[in-house]
């Protein structure tokens, strides 16, 4: 995967965290890593953005942002507010391409979710991925309402004839709900892909060391770690079907 296209089913759900595990993981293999974010939104001029936060965690990658805008918006929004050109898939597949020439792995890291718009012509994430002819990692948020947002992100990709490599939560809580546990055996269902990492919530508070070390634990073996989505929602399942029996019990 030369390239690697990170999109969430929606926005504030751990993409910039994901891509720094998957990025801690490709370096501590020796590879050399390239992280791309087309356009930065609601971040100011000279403010930290999601590519510096990637740098924070996962270490000596190359980082390149497309365009900043400071309105906390849609790409395509925040561009024609600020009266500024806005980002197009062409140019995102261009910059994604070059990088993929330098490095042995580019993670492009979108805006909200798959089809949120960069250009007044309704380009997307979606049309850039397909220019690249990439993979797109789904990162889908734990609890109620994620599954229609994955299933719906997934039938986007497969009209479009994209694939998807799997789903990583984005931030798995410390004390996660029935409907959480649940949808660990009901994401892979929805998405039609495998289920690829759960990355804890608080993760991208580690101190970089820390973060890199769990990184490996968050993550399955697609993606260059050892989790085991088996393993993990066999841990839980338990508490599923004790709150099932006793729900029974009560009836």
């Amino acid at each position: 995967m030369p390239v690697l296209i990170v999109s969430g089913t929606g926005t504030e759900i751990g993409k910039t965290i994901v891509t720094a595990a998957v990025a801690a993981l490709a370096l501590a293999q020796g590879r050399t890593v390239a992280v791309l974010k087309p356009a930065q939104t609601g971040v100011g001029a000279g403010e930290p953005g999601d590519v510096d936060e990637v740098i924070r965690l996962a270490g000596g990658v190359t980082t390149v942002e497309l365009a900043r805008f400071p309105e906390p918006l849609a790409p395509a929004t925040a561009a024609a507010r600020a009266g500024t050109p806005p980002v197009r898939p062409e140019e995102i597949a261009e910059s994604a391409g070059k990088l993929a020439t330098e490095h042995d792995l580019v993670l492009v890291e979108g805006a909200g979710g798959l089809l949120v718009r960069f250009d007044g012509d309704g380009g997307t994430l979606a049309d850039a991925a397909r220019l690249l002819a990439a993979p797109v990692l789904v990162v889908a948020p734990a609890g109620l309402g994620t599954l229609n947002m994955t299933a719906l992100t997934a039938e986007a990709l497969r009209a479009r004839g994209l694939v998807a490599p799997g789903v990583v939560i984005g931030s798995w809580p410390a004390v996660p709900d029935l409907a959480a546990r649940c949808n660990l055996a009901d994401l892979p269902d929805v998405a039609g892909a495998p289920l690829l990492g759960a990355v804890p919530h608080g993760a991208g508070a580690l101190d970089p060391a820390r973060f890199r070390a769990g990184a490996a634990g968050w993550l399955a073996p697609a993606l260059g770690g050892g989790w085991d989505a088996e393993r993990f929602t066999a841990r839980f399942a338990a508490g599923v079907v004790s709150s099932v029996s006793a729900a029974s019990a009560e009836r």
